[in-house]
C-alpha cells in the first residue's frame, strides 16, 4: 500500500478495507499518525480481496474433533485466521462508524486492529507449516453479519470486547488443549499466546463499558447485545474465570454469566 504523507487514519482504514491484495489485508503496515475530524462519506463495509472466496450457504461452527488429520487442522486454522481478519476490520469499522467517540477510545481501537492482524499472521504461519495458505478455503463473514448491528460504541464493546473476545478466552484455551492432544505443539502455543493477549482486549472493553455505564453489571451488558445474540453464545464451558478476572470482569458478573440461562430468583 502506498504511504501518502498527509493521509489520515480514517482514509487509511477505508483504503485498507477496500484494497484488492490479500497480502495488504493481512499486513497493511503502520497507520499514519494524523487523525481526521470526521469520517463523513466513507464506505464502511469491506470488500474481499482477490484470492479470498466467500462461502455460500451455512457452515457448521468450529469443533475440536477432527484435528488428528492435517486437513482438519488446516480447516480450523483457516477459520481462526479469518476470525482475526474480521476482528481487525471491525475495529477499523468502529473507528469510522463512531467518529465522535473519545479520542482515547478510537486510538485504542487502532492498537487492537494491529493486534488482530498480528494474530492473523501467526495463523498464516501455522497454515504454511502445514502446507496451506490463507485463501485456500472459502470463508464465512460471520462477524460482519452481526457486529454492524451495533449503533453505539457501548453496544460495540459489549458485543465484541466483553462478548466475542471474552468467549475466546475459553475457546482458545480449549483449542490449545485439543491441538496439544493430537501432538501439534506449535498450534497449541499459538492458541495460548492469542488467549493471553486477548485478555488485554477484554480489559479494554471493560474499561470503556465501566466509563460509560458506571460499572460492569451483567444485566446492563446483556441489554446492549443485539438480538438474537445472547450470553449463551458468548461463553465457553467451563469459564476461564482466572483469565476473565485478570481482564477486569468481577465475580458477580462471572457468576451471572456462568448461570445463564437461568430463571430470575423468585420466579
Amino acid at each position: 500500500m502506498s504511504r501518502a504523507g498527509a493521509e489520515t487514519v480514517e482514509a487509511w482504514i477505508e483504503r485498507w478495507l477496500h484494497g484488492s491484495e490479500l497480502s495488504d489485508r493481512l499486513d497493511p503496515g503502520e497507520a499514519p499518525q494524523l487523525w481526521g475530524t470526521r469520517a463523513d462519506a466513507l464506505d464502511l463495509r469491506p470488500t474481499r480481496p482477490s484470492g479470498l472466496e466467500l462461502a455460500t450457504g451455512t457452515s457448521r461452527s468450529s469443533k475440536a474433533r477432527g484435528l488428528r488429520s492435517a486437513a482438519g487442522r488446516i480447516r480450523m486454522l483457516h477459520t481462526f485466521c479469518h476470525h482475526e481478519v474480521q476482528a481487525a476490520e471491525l475495529f477499523g469499522w468502529a473507528i469510522l462508524r463512531f467518529p465522535d467517540a473519545e479520542s482515547a477510545f478510537r486510538e485504542g481501537l487502532l492498537e487492537l486492529l494491529h493486534d488482530e492482524l498480528r494474530h492473523a499472521r501467526l495463523y498464516v504461519t501455522e497454515l504454511e507449516r502445514l502446507g496451506a495458505r490463507y485463501g485456500d478455503l472459502p470463508v464465512r463473514d460471520w462477524f460482519w453479519e452481526r457486529v454492524p448491528q451495533c449503533t453505539t460504541p457501548l453496544a460495540f464493546v459489549s458485543l465484541v470486547g466483553l462478548g466475542l473476545e471474552g468467549g475466546n478466552l475459553e475457546h482458545a484455551r480449549r483449542f490449545a488443549a485439543a491441538f496439544r492432544d493430537v501432538g501439534d505443539e506449535s498450534g497449541a502455543r499459538v492458541q495460548e499466546l492469542i488467549a493471553q493477549e486477548e485478555e488485554a482486549h477484554v480489559r479494554f472493553a471493560v474499561r470503556w463499558f465501566a466509563a460509560w455505564t458506571g460499572g460492569v453489571e451483567f444485566e446492563a451488558w446483556r441489554a446492549q447485545l443485539p438480538g438474537p445474540i445472547s450470553p449463551m453464545l458468548l461463553k465457553g464451558t467451563p469459564l476461564a474465570r482466572d483469565a476473565r478476572l485478570r481482564a477486569g470482569q468481577d465475580e458477580a458478573f462471572l457468576d451471572a454469566l456462568e448461570a445463564w440461562p437461568c430463571r430470575p430468583s423468585g420466579s
